[in-house]
């Protein structure tokens, strides 16, 4: 698997609602970041869903390096 591009080195807050799927991307080229646009297509990435549990921010990883899935665990610190 070839590595992500970095997109930005810092989370990305987003706003989320309970119940809904949000699709983030794991590959780094989306022009709609955190967020797929299908830039992955022809690559060995796929967008990663994450259900929002409830209403509130979230801080979604930038620079898709994270060992905690979609969201940011500081990881950006080291590059």
């Amino acid at each position: 698997m070839s590595e992500p591009v970095i997109a930005q080195k810092s989370p990305i807050p987003v706003e989320v609602k309970a119940g809904q799927t949000y699709y983030w991307c794991s590959c780094g080229k989306s022009a709609s970041q955190p967020f797929c646009d299908g830039s992955h297509k022809m690559s060995s990435f796929a967008p990663v869903p994450y259900k929002a549990e409830k209403d509130g921010t979230v801080y979604f990883c930038g620079c898709k390096h994270s060992g905690n899935g979609v969201l940011c665990d500081g990881a950006h610190k080291a590059l």
